[in-house]
């Protein structure tokens, strides 16, 4: 197959496409018939109601079989997929418009991904089987009750006492053995992830014994012992292998609860499993390739750097100049207030630019919150959507995490962050998707989530958005990281760089606090985050900037319109919002190919 897509030609649903085709050579920007993102809202797609659908289904599967890592559960979602695979199956080529056949090609793609990572699932199941030799035990106990399975009382005792003495006999076998301090034998990243799983999996037996018990007085009087037993030895195994196998420090509570940080572990998923994440992301290149444009990208806001730096008299000493933005901090109880003014300013500069439509009722109910101590160990800086919540110095903060804190929430950075996380960024973004093609919740991606946001740093900065050297430097510093991101978290999944040194890396060549890149390594390799988030910043913002260069740029669109059909189009893939705007019919077996980054 050559091409990826198939010129739009007699489709009744998407009238206003015709509009691109007119932006001829030679025809002035004045005289383009330009496309307002009105004109995309009537086009409906055929297969809105299926992904719905879909969407519904694996919901309530999941609900149903909610044992994690079961065998059980693995079988059951791939007879689902396979089962939609066989319903696309039937849908002939060429019947759908460019709204349908979007979505056939993303949902076609949501279910090979979804295979795929079943079975990268079982893979990593296997990597941690020898740790968990009583899991299918316990998986069974709570699948059977969800089948609604009468339970026998005298064997259920009997299997519990067998499982305890099961669960006793493998901790006194790792304890034996020479190899198990350190994780020697296994990957540390492998008893972390058996940790977890068991901890799940006290849950579920958890859940199994508390709704026979007390209910059925016989149950109780056979199985009350042998389940408090077993339930204390999988919590005594969880706490063997975080602490002695991981290296994990003592949980808050234990009598030798320990003040020492956790290290930060990972999961890393290897080459071919960032392969198969990127093909999901409808990504033409591979994790080297965007290793090298997360490169010269960091190359260019170095360079930036140093120009803002040589104007406050730093030369290109640009750690220094950032040392001085860093003391630009307002005082306690103060940066609630910043946060409203530097929101009302970057509606004002968007508005009076009529670079996107601001509805009324998304200015209203966006709202602020601050973050504990606890949350900001994790996420030093803000996070946003409806509510933006803020990192600031509380007082029970130790003295240097005070100063800390107030470094990294300095004035320059915080007006960096404020639109980024409201308008035009995530609340709009978030504003708008829950009111437009809701359907493609399903195909939600990162690269469109978090891409979106950043695009908007890059839209503004070329806009002038940042005033002063500070400023500059202010914005220049969330762009460093946003590169520094993809190097770091693709380095770590590859083998190349560890936790510690992505560390080093963000204190030495970003400028972060050491607690900040602690804290922002920690979230970003604690399980939380699929593996692609991070480099989902800017490599989603690149594909925004090219799309937007290549119609608002040539004089096809407006920036409104553009836009404003973007933020319409649903969370899925650029590469699906640029054949939605250019009136391009996705091929059937789609393969991606738009070199959005090249130059």
């Amino acid at each position: 197959m050559t091409t990826t897509h198939r010129n739009w030609s007699n489709r009744p649903v998407m009238i206003a496409l015709t509009f691109i085709l007119l932006a001829l050579p030679g025809r002035s920007a004045a005289q383009r018939a330009t496309p307002a993102a009105a004109d995309y809202q009537d086009a409906t797609s055929e297969l809105r109601d299926l992904v719905s659908r879909y969407s519904t289904d694996r919901s309530a599967l999941l609900r149903r079989w909610d044992v994690q890592w079961s065998p059980a559960r693995r079988d059951r979602m791939q007879a689902f997929y396979r089962e939609w695979q066989g319903r696309l199956a039937g849908i002939e080529q060429g019947t759908l418009s460019v709204e349908g056949a979007i979505d056939f090609v993303l949902l076609q793609n949501e279910l090979r991904y979804r295979l795929k990572r079943l079975g990268r699932e079982e893979a990593e199941f296997e990597e941690m089987a020898d740790l968990l030799p009583f899991s299918l035990e316990i998986a069974g106990l709570e699948e059977a009750r969800r089948a609604g399975q009468k339970v026998d009382p005298a064997r259920a005792a009997e299997l519990l006492d067998g499982l305890a003495d099961q669960i006793e006999s493998r901790r006194s076998s790792l304890a034996e053995s020479p190899s198990s301090p350190g994780a020697t034998r296994w990957e540390r990243s492998a008893a972390f992830r058996a940790a977890q799983a068991t901890s799940a999996l006290g849950e579920a037996l958890t859940d199994w014994y508390e709704f026979h018990a007390g209910y059925d007085p016989v149950f109780t009087w056979w199985a009350e012992q042998p389940y408090e037993r077993v339930s204390n030895e999988v919590e005594a195994y969880g706490k063997y292998l975080r602490e002695t196998i991981v290296g994990l420090a003592p949980e808050e509570g234990d009598e030798d609860d320990a003040e020492a940080e956790d290290p930060i572990i990972g999961d890393p998923i290897g080459a071919s499993g960032l392969a198969a994440d990127l093909e999901h992301e409808m990504l033409v290149y591979d994790a080297v390739g965007l290793i090298s444009i997360a490169e010269r990208e960091y190359e260019w806001c170095v360079d930036r750097l140093k120009e803002a730096s040589a104007e406050l008299g730093y030369g290109d000493d640009w750690h220094a100049a950032l040392e001085h933005v860093k003391a630009l901090h307002l005082d306690p109880g103060e940066q609630p207030e910043l946060v409203r003014q530097l929101a009302a300013e970057a509606i004002a500069f968007v508005e009076d630019r009529g670079l996107v439509t601001v509805p009324p009722l998304a200015k209203e109910i966006w709202r602020m919150e601050m973050l504990s101590p606890e949350a900001q160990e994790t996420a030093p800086f803000f996070l946003g959507g409806e509510v933006v919540q803020v990192a600031f110095p509380t007082d029970g903060m130790s003295h240097q995490e005070k100063l800390m804190s107030l470094r990294s929430n300095n004035v320059p950075f915080s007006r960096a962050v404020v639109h980024h996380e409201l308008i035009p960024g995530h609340h709009l973004q978030g504003f708008m998707t829950a009111r437009y093609n809701t359907h493609r919740r399903a195909f939600s991606t990162p690269f469109w989530g978090e891409g979106w946001a950043l695009y908007w740093e890059m839209l503004l900065w070329d806009l002038g958005f940042p005033r002063t050297p500070e400023e500059r430097i202010g914005m220049l510093f969330w762009r460093t990281h946003r590169a520094a991101r993809i190097l770091f978290s693709l380095k770590f999944h590859l083998g190349e760089m560890s936790a510690e040194e992505a560390i080093d890396f963000l204190v030495e060549g970003v400028g972060h606090e050491r607690s900040a890149a602690t804290a922002e390594v920690r979230r970003s390799f604690g399980g939380s985050y699929p593996p692609l988030y991070q480099a989902a910043y800017m490599i989603g913002g690149l594909q925004l900037r090219a799309l937007h260069e290549e119609l608002v740029g040539s004089g096809r669109m407006s920036d409104r319109a553009f836009h404003d059909t973007i933020l319409q189009g649903g969370s899925m893939p650029i590469e699906m919002h640029r054949a939605r705007l250019m009136g391009m019919v996705p091929e059937w077996e789609f393969v991606p190919q738009w070199r959005f980054a090249d130059r």
